[in-house]
């Protein structure tokens, strides 16, 4: 099978599924994101299963990439308002270029509640989430045990549906019209200055 086509209709099905959601991927909606010829993501992968192993496999790979160029870009930020303003970057990302990647990671989830197979496959995705926010609250100075990369890892996770909604109440109501705001008083509450 040709590499470039799969890694091409498997992009597809990434903007497909954030795009339209679970009841709109299908192979033909993949053939035309792809630009492909009908029947062609059907050819790599038969069923719908398969699809949805492929868009999850995907979001891993993106989801290692940006872990990989995070990593790459040095040591993270050495104290609290370098801190913040990461969290704030990452938090912006959703909303922009991280869109379609997040619409389809969320849509993954749903499915992956009946699908244990695939709640197996997206496992390293959040799970790396934990690890990562203790590793760069530590790196910051910050208190970073257990129960604060939880706090934060779970209060990102949860800022995130939001974001990608877009619903102004809600994010007035939840402080995420204010990004930097929201991740600096998400880090006093995570890591009080006392608690250092």
């Amino acid at each position: 099978m040709n590499q470039n086509r799969r890694h091409r209709l498997r992009d597809a099905a990434v903007t497909v599924l954030g795009g339209a959601g679970g009841r709109g991927l299908t192979h033909r909606a993949v053939d035309a994101a792809a630009e492909v010829p009908p029947g062609t993501a059907k050819n790599y992968f038969p069923s719908r299963d398969a699809l949805l192993r492929a868009v999850a496999e995907r979001c891993l790979e993106q989801y290692q990439d940006l872990a990989a160029s995070l990593a790459a870009a040095g040591p993270g930020p050495s104290d609290r308002k370098g801190l913040a303003a990461l969290l704030a970057g990452l938090l912006r990302d959703v909303a922009g270029p991280g869109r379609p990647r997040l619409l389809a990671y969320l849509e993954l989830q749903a499915e992956a509640a009946r699908r244990p197979w695939l709640a197996a496959l997206l496992d390293p995705i959040a799970a790396g989430d934990f690890a990562a926010y203790r590793s760069l609250l530590a790196g910051a100075g910050l208190a970073a045990g257990p129960e604060q990369a939880r706090t934060l890892t779970l209060a990102l996770h949860g800022a995130i549906p939001h974001l990608l909604a877009g619903a102004p109440a809600t994010l007035a109501a939840a402080g995420l019209d204010d990004l930097d705001g929201f991740a600096s008083v998400l880090l006093a509450r995570v890591c009080p200055e006392e608690a250092r």
